[in-house]
């Protein structure tokens, strides 16, 4: 992240001097402007992304406002029995996941606030691609950092977003990655240099599968929130991430606890290349993992909630053929412990993807690739269905 530094002087002058009678009466004397100028770092950054797509799908066709469409959401590949209709590949082409982000440093004696503000504009497709293609922005990170408290929207504590291989799709490993951000209050404790321990409550949210299976239900009725302790570790060999995640599915009259562990990181291998990895295994983890492939809990037939158990996880290799030219390797997975007399045989049973790419930056900012990949879906009835997709990506890093 780079900052402008005429746009970092106008808008911090701007900010103290509006703030200067303010904090005149603060606790903490900040003094003149120009000290106020010199205690804070303001920082703009983000990227533009354009990417492109052929999709081609074992049996038909996604709708045009299916947000599989946009980037690769592994429970939208339908599936069908025998003999199936494929159609002909859907093409789609967006800067959608273009973003920018807003961040502050301020130093107040011995302690260190941050801030954090990011929008893009991947929501739920919500643009007329007849005349304008406009897309709504929407709110990725907001947060407050005091020390190491840090309060408000981010990614969850239980996912090591270290450990994503690079990808031309938005996610890439989706069915396999825990994936989620949320308003949360986290504590980081540092042990020694390499090591550290994070301890976090998060926003909770549940999502149950019917007795027979049906469309899901989403319940906001937790009365705890979600809790997750993480372990980081790190050297020259590189990184690595134990988490341990624990909640209370609530549908305001069941509960069930639930719990989930994930393991990962990255290992580097030579000088530049590595390998990234996760592996994950929960009893009713949910909407933390593969997009919320599976759902967290299903009904039972006395109305009762039973936590549905899953496995997933993903392995990438990074290799540089040079200092323009790279290429990543990686598969991904989720597999469900469905009960299928509760959820049904419709319920998804398995996920797999594999990936291949290759990516060329002339400059370090920009890049340009083309990645290809083939995943496949089953349901618990044996029904199954494929995607190939080809995509192709322009970005430049501000």
């Amino acid at each position: 992240m780079r900052s402008n530094k005429l746009l970092k002087h106008t808008l911090a002058t701007t900010i103290f001097a509006a703030m200067v009678p303010l904090t005149a009466h603060a606790a903490v004397e900040i003094g003149t402007v120009e000290d106020a100028i010199k205690q804070t770092k303001l920082s703009f950054g983000g990227y533009i992304k354009v990417d492109s797509f052929w999709s081609d799908y074992s049996d038909g066709k996604l709708a045009s406002n299916n947000i599989g469409r946009q980037f690769y959401v592994p429970s939208t590949i339908p599936v069908c029995s025998g003999e199936c209709d494929s159609g002909d590949a859907q093409f789609d082409a967006h800067a959608r996941t273009t973003r920018f982000n807003f961040g502050s440093t301020t130093q107040y004696g011995d302690h260190t606030i941050k801030t954090f503000l990011e929008m893009d504009f991947a929501a739920t497709p919500n643009g007329n691609e007849r005349v304008s293609n406009s897309y709504s922005p929407r709110m990725r990170h907001a947060f407050i950092q005091f020390d190491n408290v840090l309060i408000g929207q981010t990614w969850s504590t239980f996912q090591n977003t270290g450990a994503l291989v690079e990808s031309m799709d938005f996610i890439g490993v989706s069915e396999g990655t825990i994936f989620e951000r949320q308003t949360q209050i986290r504590y980081t404790l540092p042990v020694s240099k390499s090591g550290s321990w994070q301890f976090a409550l998060e926003n909770p949210e549940t999502t149950i599968t019917p007795y027979g299976g049906g469309s899901r239900i989403s319940v906001d009725d937790s009365s705890l929130p979600d809790a997750v302790v993480r372990y980081n570790h790190k050297g020259d060999w590189g990184h690595l991430a134990v988490a341990g995640l624990f909640r209370n599915l609530d549908d305001g009259d069941e509960t069930e606890t639930a719990y989930g562990v994930s393991a990962s990181g990255k290992v580097m291998v030579g000088d530049r290349d590595d390998i990234r990895f996760m592996a994950n295994y929960g009893s009713g983890i949910g909407r933390y993992v593969g997009l919320n492939a599976i759902n967290g809990a299903v009904y039972t037939e006395d109305g009762e909630l039973e936590a549905i158990d899953t496995v997933s996880g993903f392995v990438g290799y990074r290799h540089w053929w040079n200092e323009k030219w790279r290429s990543n390797l990686f598969v991904s997975a989720i597999s469900a412990d469905n009960d299928t007399k509760l959820t049904g045989e419709g319920a998804t049973k398995q996920i797999f993807s594999g990936h291949l790419n290759l990516v060329y930056s002339p400059i370090p900012p920009l890049s340009f690739g083309v990645e290809y990949f083939y995943a496949e879906r089953e349901i618990e009835n044996g029904e199954t269905g494929d995607m190939n997709r080809l995509i192709f990506s322009a970005k430049y890093v501000l």
